[in-house]
């Protein structure tokens, strides 16, 4: 090997190497806060500060954790939740992405109902609730309906405002190749609203773990929002923090999970922050 080739290949090594530094650095980073939180607070409560009764320290939610999840509640409740969500979030996605669509492309469609949608998006989930369970019972379809109520605004007005925002001059490029119907939808609008569309869903998916808890709250027996209703009832507030902890936990996850799915279809994005 040369002088020449080695000079070459060791800032490229180092590059690689820095790289695969911050790959571990940069998730360490958005740790730095709610770890430095709750040592900060173990450390109030073991001098004193606080008597931590209805604010429990971080190592009293950890044994509380480690108690459902031996008893095996915590994992039964765990998987509950994630099936409603993931069940809402399915059917919110496909009728959202549907009449956001539509919604987008006509006209005459958008001024049909998007005044009745606004006007439903307005309001509360728990107003949805009771009507829900009278029409739908106190079984797994109301809470699934409610989570996909939920998803469904956001995604909608994603998509519909992704469609509207579309560059006239890029669909004009598109007539002017004479390009079909589906090969307009395929090359020119679906990698226009795409980015949108990501964030659109994202959006609905953080909707939809707060609206299982509104789901979960009235005529549950099985869930993460059971375990805080079923602490607030009993007086642990560490269930209650300990609950609150895995919905963000799981809730992040699902949101990085969902990202990562939507990144290899975003590559093309010369955007800024994208390398950051």
């Amino acid at each position: 090997m040369s002088l020449f080739s080695v000079t070459i290949a060791e800032p490229a090594i180092a590059q690689a190497e820095t790289k695969s530094l911050a790959r571990f650095v940069k998730p360490a980073l958005g740790l730095a806060l709610p770890v430095g939180l709750a040592v900060a607070w173990e450390i109030a409560v073991c001098l004193g500060i606080s008597d931590g009764r209805l604010v429990p320290p971080p190592s009293r939610i950890w044994a509380t954790l480690v108690e459902l999840a031996a008893s095996g509640e915590l994992q039964r409740h765990v998987s509950v939740t994630v099936a409603r969500v993931a069940a809402g979030f399915a059917f919110g996605v496909a009728a959202g992405t549907l009449a956001g669509a539509i919604a987008g492309y006509s006209a005459l469609t958008r001024r049909l109902i998007d005044p009745t949608l606004q006007a439903l998006r307005a309001i509360p989930s728990i107003a949805w609730v009771p009507l829900f369970i009278l029409w739908l019972g106190i079984f797994e379809s109301s809470k699934v309906t409610l989570i996909a109520v939920g998803v469904f605004f956001p995604v909608y007005l994603g998509v519909m405002g992704a469609v509207l925002s579309v560059d006239r001059k890029i669909v004009e490029v598109g007539r002017v190749f004479r390009l079909s119907g589906a090969q307009m939808v395929r090359r020119i609008l679906l990698p226009a609203v795409l980015p949108a569309y990501v964030i659109a869903l994202r959006s609905g998916l953080g909707l939809g773990w707060m609206f299982v808890v509104a789901a979960e709250l009235l005529g549950a027996s099985e869930g993460l929002g059971y375990l805080l209703v079923d602490g607030q009832q009993l007086g642990k507030p560490a269930q209650i923090v300990a609950a609150i902890v895995v919905f963000a936990v799981i809730g992040k996850t699902t949101d990085w999970l969902l990202s990562a799915a939507a990144s290899p279809f975003l590559r093309w994005e010369d955007r800024y922050g994208a390398r950051s």
